[in-house]
């Protein structure tokens, strides 16, 4: 069955209105004390608790959702013991004005509150820590990936129930261990279960925008296989000059495992089981993106330059036809190297043969491969038959699959492009995000028959988890506006 537009029940002027005043009153401030704590995930801050930066920002985010004072709205934080606490908002379903039947399905909110660890390269007027407003953006770690979340999804609510609009039963999950995997949020779905309802929509503002022009849903999302390589050829470093040639240098064994997982020269990851085909639909709904953002879906990044001959030379990407470019951040298995030890700095690095030496991975999946079966057979690979008989581990292992959107009910297909069409002046998009949110094909299993607005502020240049990042905040009204047309559209969906 399908919904009438939620433009029908909401007064798109006034949303925005309300919102965009809400955002320069109150959130963008709430947002800027937030980004000061350095929350970081427990991947990356193990004594988190000692420390109490997660705490802190749950303590400050609750206390700003009590003082809303939303007609109905209750909010708990909840502690499991030994893990991260979460968020847990409920408001019951209204007739609002019109007192007319409202569907029995309940929307459910997500989003989290740990942040990546401050990286390396800020600008030298930014910091991680340091909130910046500056020509509508504000600037540093977690505002968009995404702190914002919480306060998006109640100046949604509110800008409903101001206008005293027909709305379902809602309720808020919000985490502080998402960059962590999220392995702390399957026991509280368990324990929530019964409190959550029959889920028939899912609002998850945890993703990205192809631009900042439009409404952007998330149809797809890699999963990821991660652990620590390590190779050990001595038990203490020697002199280079005495031990190279016979000593076998721990870095080129690490660069011959490797080889069995990737082509150097194209970055094609060779084994067939971390490979899946494009579903049909992802592919035409990727050639209409692509038809849309063109060359900036390369331009967008930070490219280096070289000086070659006094003139300067852009680095290339892998490709630069916007399908082929869209799909291998999407649904192609790709390795980076986050991280690497073993090795001293440029400035302390003597002429020493070193014992061993130790790379983060990180392997992004399609979004169909399971992601523990990956990391099984990622083990496997590279720590059987050594070369020369070296000490390699594949330790400290972890993954997450990845995500497919369900097929597009009726109702949720006609109430996205009405919130698009009235929030921003332009048609919905869809895109794939190469990241992952784990909680997805949680929900996914969880919840079947769920519709997933799989949204978020993580547009060209945000740069989450990187130097500089930034919310873009005038996108950020309109997406909070779009939210709340689709949240009252859900009230009439069947």
């Amino acid at each position: 069955m399908n919904a009438r537009p939620p433009a029908a029940f909401l007064n798109t002027a006034k949303v925005l209105s309300q919102v965009s005043t809400r955002w320069d009153d109150d959130i963008v401030g709430q947002l800027a004390d937030y980004i000061a704590i350095p929350a970081k995930s427990p991947l990356f801050d193990p004594d988190w608790a000692e420390h109490g930066f997660i705490d802190r920002v749950v303590r400050y985010a609750a206390a700003w959702v009590e003082a809303q004072q939303v007609a109905g709205l209750t909010l708990e934080v909840i502690r499991l013991p030994g893990r991260t606490p979460v968020l847990f908002f409920e408001l019951a379903a209204s007739a609002g004005s019109s007192g007319q039947a409202v569907s029995g399905q309940t929307v459910l909110m997500y989003g989290h509150l740990d942040k990546q660890p401050e990286f390396t390269g800020w600008r030298s007027d930014l910091g991680p820590w340091s909130p910046k407003y500056q020509d509508g953006k504000l600037y540093g770690r977690g505002g968009a990936d995404d702190g914002y979340a919480i306060y998006a999804a109640i100046a949604a609510i509110q800008a409903i129930k101001t206008q005293q609009v027909a709305h379902p039963r809602v309720v808020g999950l919000v985490e502080t261990c998402e960059e962590s995997g999220s392995y702390d949020l399957l026991p509280y779905i368990d324990a929530l279960r019964t409190r959550l309802g029959a889920v028939g929509l899912v609002i998850c503002l945890d993703s990205g925008a192809g631009n900042y022009d439009q409404l952007w849903l998330t149809n797809s999302l890699r999963g990821m296989a991660s652990g620590v390589l390590k190779v050990e050829v001595l038990t203490e470093g020697v002199h280079s000059g005495d031990a190279s040639g016979l000593v076998p240098s721990s870095f080129r064994i690490l660069r011959h495992l490797l080889d069995r997982l990737e082509d150097s020269a194209t970055g094609q990851l060779l084994p067939s089981q971390f490979h899946c085909l494009v579903p049909p639909e992802r592919l035409t709904q990727a050639r209409a993106t692509a038809a849309i953002l063109g060359e900036q879906i390369y331009k967008r990044f930070p490219w280096a330059h070289a000086d070659c001959g006094g003139a300067a030379q852009s680095m290339l990407p892998t490709t630069t036809d916007p399908l082929q470019a869209l799909l291998n951040r999407t649904w192609q298995p790709t390795l980076s190297v986050t991280g690497v030890e073993g090795m001293p700095d440029l400035q302390n690095a003597g002429n020493v043969l070193r014992p061993y030496t130790a790379f983060k991975l990180s392997l992004r999946l399609p979004p169909l491969i399971d992601a523990a079966t990956a990391v099984a057979q990622l083990k496997i690979l590279l720590e059987d038959n050594a070369p020369y008989q070296a000490k390699v581990t594949f330790d400290h292992a972890a993954g997450a699959s990845g995500w497919n959107a369900p097929a597009t009910a009726g109702w949720f297909e006609q109430a996205a492009t009405a919130a698009s069409q009235s929030c921003f002046g332009a048609p919905c998009g869809h895109i794939g995000q190469g990241g992952t949110i784990p909680l997805m094909n949680m929900l996914s299993q969880g919840f079947p028959k769920a519709q997933m607005m799989v949204c978020g502020v993580l547009g060209p240049n945000s740069n989450a988890h990187g130097p500089n990042e930034f919310l873009h905040v005038p996108y950020a009204k309109k997406l909070t506006a779009a939210v709340a047309q689709v949240i009252a559209a859900a009230a009439r969906a069947e």
